[in-house]
């Protein structure tokens, strides 16, 4: 069934014209599999390129493969993960971190999305209590789940006091690129030059067709991720074409075009809905995401035309997400559907 037009997901979005080509020319001929090709080395190259050359790179197929090997690789079965309770890891990914690791998710309570410093501080009182899981790892998302960014200072003040404490910053950068430009960052701005050590970095939420990245930002913690990579079943015989997609991404500002743009269409979709009385908006509109308290009336009709989450059943808010590929039109007559439902109602 064809989906109608949508606010639901970039995940929902197509793949880029020039990804699209990149897997094309990458398919012609014959290479060697595994990572032991051109097209993997011109990727690396162009990870180090933005995020420094101390870094080791391990592509895989998706985001919860990135969080849950970058995290077992940094971990130990007793060891606790400090998250949001809205983070990807603790709601979305079917329990796999927990499983896999063998960690326990130490979560916080964040209406935003971020955690601070002073949240962490409440598992301290574990350290070397053996009837305790052991706080090892702070985990971030970037953006958040509630669309918001997490600052270089405040990215710096995490790491900080993580390795002050021997512990480590995870990243869960699925929006990574849209958090850069909102911040009109670099890359490395956001992850090597402010102490992350492991980082999950995304591509499909911004017009690849598949393949994540984990970066580890210190040598010494990747020894082996080679054999936990295979042994998590996620060595991609034929690599190029996940190498292939992130050689074009991190070519010519890709990534950056994309991110803004679709930054752009969050803002514009904002200030529409922040025309309407009815409409409240939740949260900063700081990436793609807008969260809003819909009349609640109105909802079933308007997803009839163009779909999108509901995020919060009780109080009506809706999560609104924005894609590289979306549209003025597209905004403008989902905020048109908005008004004539309303009216109707």
């Amino acid at each position: 069934m064809k989906v109608p037009k949508h606010f639901a997901s970039d995940n929902f979005a197509g793949v880029h014209p020039d990804i699209l080509k990149a897997i094309a020319s990458a398919n012609s001929g014959h290479y060697k599999a595994y990572g032991a090709d051109k097209y993997t080395d011109a990727a690396i190259k162009k990870f180090h390129d933005h995020f420094g050359d101390r870094i080791d790179v391990y592509f895989v197929f998706g985001g919860t493969a990135a969080n849950v090997l970058g995290l077992k690789m940094i971990t130990e079965s007793y060891h606790g993960i400090v998250c949001a309770e809205s983070a990807h890891i603790n709601v979305d990914e079917c329990g796999a971190p927990e499983k896999f690791t063998g960690c326990k998710l130490l979560t916080v309570p964040s209406p935003d999305g971020k955690i601070t410093v002073e949240q962490v501080s409440h598992f301290l009182s574990a350290f070397g209590v053996e009837h305790h899981n052991q706080p090892k790892v702070i985990s971030i998302t970037q953006t958040t789940e509630m669309g918001t960014v997490y600052t270089p200072e405040e990215i710096e003040t995490l790491a900080a006091y993580a390795h002050q404490h021997d512990m480590l910053l995870h990243v869960d950068g699925a929006r990574l690129a849209n958090a850069a430009a909102s911040l009109d960052l670099h890359l490395s701005d956001l992850t090597t030059d402010v102490g992350v050590d492991v980082l999950s970095f995304g591509g499909t939420k911004n017009g690849l067709m598949f393949g994540e990245a984990v970066i580890f930002f210190k040598r010494s913690l990747s020894k082996n991720f080679k054999y936990l990579r295979k042994q998590g079943m996620q060595l991609l015989s034929k690599m190029r074409f996940i190498s292939a997609q992130f050689d074009a991404y991190l070519s010519n500002d890709l990534w950056l075009k994309n991110a803004r743009h679709a930054n752009a269409m969050a803002q514009l979709l904002a200030s529409e809905l922040e025309k309407i009385p009815t409409i409240s908006i939740t949260q900063k509109v700081q990436a793609n995401a807008v969260f809003a308290i819909f009349p609640k009336e109105i909802i079933p009709t308007v997803q009839e035309k163009y779909y999108f989450y509901v995020w919060n059943e009780h109080s009506s808010e809706v999560r609104l997400m924005t894609s590289f590929d979306t549209t003025k039109k597209e905004v403008k007559g989902f905020v048109e559907a908005i008004k004539d439902t309303l009216k109707q109602k």
